[in-house]
Formats: C-alpha cells, structure tokens, sequence
C-alpha cells in the first residue's frame, strides 16, 4: 500500500530541493528524520514537513504502524517560476527567475517477515532418548 504526500510551489529551487532528497533517499524513516534535522540546508525543514505530514497521512488515515513503513520515493519537481526584475543603470532592466518546487514523498507499507520457527531434527536424524 502507498501512501503519498505533496507540498506544492516550494520557494526553493529544484535543485537545491534534490540535494536533501538524495540524502535520504536510501535511509530508514527515523534516520532519514534525524539526518534532516542536523542538515543545514534551507531546503531540509520543508522536507522534513513533507516527511512528517506522509507519515502522519499512513498512520491516522490508513491506521498503519510506522514500523512497517518505508521510503519508496521522493521526487523533486520543477513549480510555477516567478518572473522578476532588477532595476539597472540607463534605465535598464536585468530579468530574474525565483524558481519553485513541487516535493512528493511515497512511503510504502512493508509487512516485516514472520520468523520460521527453529527445526529440531533435520531429516533422517532419529531422536534418542537417554
């Protein structure tokens, strides 16, 4: 089961956005929680936003344990860019883009493999009794 979470038009750019998500991408959900609150990056706290709202989606909504939940994937889209300009001399202007992000972060519900339980003879071995 997957369980998605979405925060759109991000005022960080994408790329900037991409070098959290690649951090965390391969880590376990409270490694990944713990890596972003000591990243220093700007991009790191709406991460750890999105991380959060994703986890709290699975457990309120579909009554998940977060145990069993994992990172399927984190994707770092481009948002609505903001065409601005900066006065310059003569009369001029120099145009200016202020990008966006659209961050959306996928758990997936992974039931844990139940252990087999221990065998106590293999096959042909008899059981003395003493």
């Amino acid at each position: 089961m997957q369980i998605i979470a979405e925060s759109n038009s991000v005022t960080i750019s994408p790329r900037k956005v991409r070098l959290v998500a690649d951090a965390i991408r391969h880590l376990t959900l409270t490694e990944a929680m713990q890596l972003l609150s000591l990243t220093p990056k700007r991009a790191s706290r709406p991460m750890q936003k999105v991380l959060q709202s994703a986890i709290a989606n699975a457990v309120n909504n579909k009554r998940l344990s977060q145990d069993t939940l994992s990172l399927k994937a984190i994707e770092v889209m481009e948002g609505p860019v903001m065409k601005r300009y900066h006065p310059s001399t003569r009369g001029r202007i120099h145009p200016y883009k202020k990008q966006t992000s659209h961050i959306r972060v996928v758990l997936e519900s992974v039931e844990k493999p139940k252990e087999k339980p221990a065998m106590k003879h293999k096959k042909g071995e008899e059981e003395e009794d003493e």
